[in-house]
């Protein structure tokens, strides 16, 4: 039962990674080079984390370490 917890967990982080990828890739593309610079522009395009709040740095670089 735990495990089937996990596993599903799992399987919606990576789905919202692969959603918020792009995003970030949009980010870096436009010159944001730093995970406080992504997250300033995802905090500024209003772009909720998947818990509904704001980006850090240690967000972005957790995702990019997921991707």
């Amino acid at each position: 039962m735990i495990r089937d917890m996990m596993v599903t967990l799992c399987r919606e982080a990576d789905r919202y990674v692969a959603n918020v990828l792009p995003i970030i890739r949009e980010a870096q593309k436009a010159g944001a080079s730093t995970p406080r610079q992504i997250a300033e522009a995802l905090n500024a395009r209003g772009i909720p984390t998947s818990r509904g709040g704001q980006w850090y740095a240690q967000s972005i670089a957790n995702i990019l370490e997921r991707a």
